[in-house]
C-alpha cells in the first residue's frame, strides 16, 4: 500500500506542476475571459488517460504501479474539475453566458472525444 500511495503522490506532483505551468502558458499566451489553460490541460488529460487505459488493455506493458503513477497520480493532478468548476461560477458572475456555456460543452464533448481517441489510437499502434 505505500509503495502505491507513493507512485500516486509523486504522479501527483508531477501532474500538478504540469497543470500550472501549462496553464499559466496557455493563458500568457491568450489572454481572454475563455479559460484556455484550464481546457487545454483537461482535454490533453482526457486524451493521455485514454492512452494509458488503451495501452494497458492492449498489452502488459504498463504494471500496475505504472497505471497508478500516470492515471491516477499524474492525469489525477493534471486535470481539474474543482478549477473547472470555479472558472464557470467566475464567468457566469462577470456575465460571460457564451463563453460559461462553450468553455462547458467544449470541455465535456472534447473531453469524451479525447479519452475515446486515446484509446481508439492504442488500437491502431
Amino acid at each position: 500500500m505505500i509503495k502505491t500511495l507513493l507512485f500516486v503522490g509523486s504522479g501527483g506532483f508531477l501532474g500538478s506542476v504540469a497543470r500550472f505551468l501549462v496553464s499559466r502558458a496557455m493563458q500568457n499566451w491568450y489572454p481572454s475571459a475563455f479559460p484556455w489553460g484550464t481546457f487545454a490541460v483537461n482535454v490533453a488529460g482526457c486524451l493521455l488517460i485514454g492512452l494509458i487505459y488503451g495501452f494497458s488493455e492492449k498489452s502488459s506493458l504498463l504494471t500496475t504501479g505504472w497505471k497508478m503513477f500516470l492515471a491516477v497520480g499524474f492525469c489525477g493532478g493534471f486535470t481539474t474539475f474543482s478549477t473547472f468548476a470555479n472558472e464557470n461560477i467566475a464567468l457566469l458572475r462577470d456575465g460571460e453566458l457564451f463563453y460559461f456555456f462553450l468553455y462547458t460543452a467544449l470541455s465535456v464533448v472534447l473531453g469524451l472525444a479525447a479519452t475515446l481517441g486515446g484509446m481508439i489510437l492504442t488500437k491502431i499502434f
